[in-house]
């Protein structure tokens, strides 16, 4: 269901000038979803929303021109950095490469951050699969990953 609202959120904000919350939550029972302000607050944070100047002349809810990194917390990027040994992408999705027995802590921490691009991960021993939704996604993270790792 939150998959659906989100896509639904994306819909209407692209066909809509949108300036408030209570207007998104509006539009969206109009198409059928219930959902509270405290649930769209955290879509919007999640889908990396934000207001910006429309022609009009009145700031309107739109996807992030340039959607902010992902922010790793602190005990999710010592996962990362010590578990991942590489990564790579083929189209939408992300191919990770762990220390022997240590996918499964790495999928744990990669879907623990909620990345709305995510569709879904599968671990192995020491290797995970990551689907994304396009091969744009894949590329961005592909590359977020990276440079954590390589912070070690």
């Amino acid at each position: 269901m939150k998959s659906k609202r989100q896509e639904k959120i994306l819909e209407i904000i692209r066909e809509h000038d949108v300036e408030t919350q209570e207007q998104l939550l509006a539009e969206l029972a109009a198409a059928g979803f219930t959902a509270t302000q405290a649930t769209i607050s955290r879509d919007i944070r999640q889908l990396r929303i934000v207001k910006q100047l429309a022609p009009s002349g009145a700031y309107r809810y739109q996807t992030a021109v340039h959607p902010a990194e992902h922010q790793f917390s602190e005990r999710l990027n010592v996962i990362f950095k010590q578990s991942i040994t590489s990564v790579d992408y083929a189209q939408n999705i992300l191919v990770i490469k762990t220390m022997v027995g240590m996918a499964n802590a790495a999928m744990a921490a990669l879907d623990a951050m909620n990345i709305p691009e995510i569709v879904g991960t599968l671990a192995g021993d020491d290797t995970a699969f990551v689907v994304l939704r396009d091969t744009a996604s894949a590329a961005n993270l592909c590359a977020e990953i990276r440079s954590q790792v390589a912070a070690k």
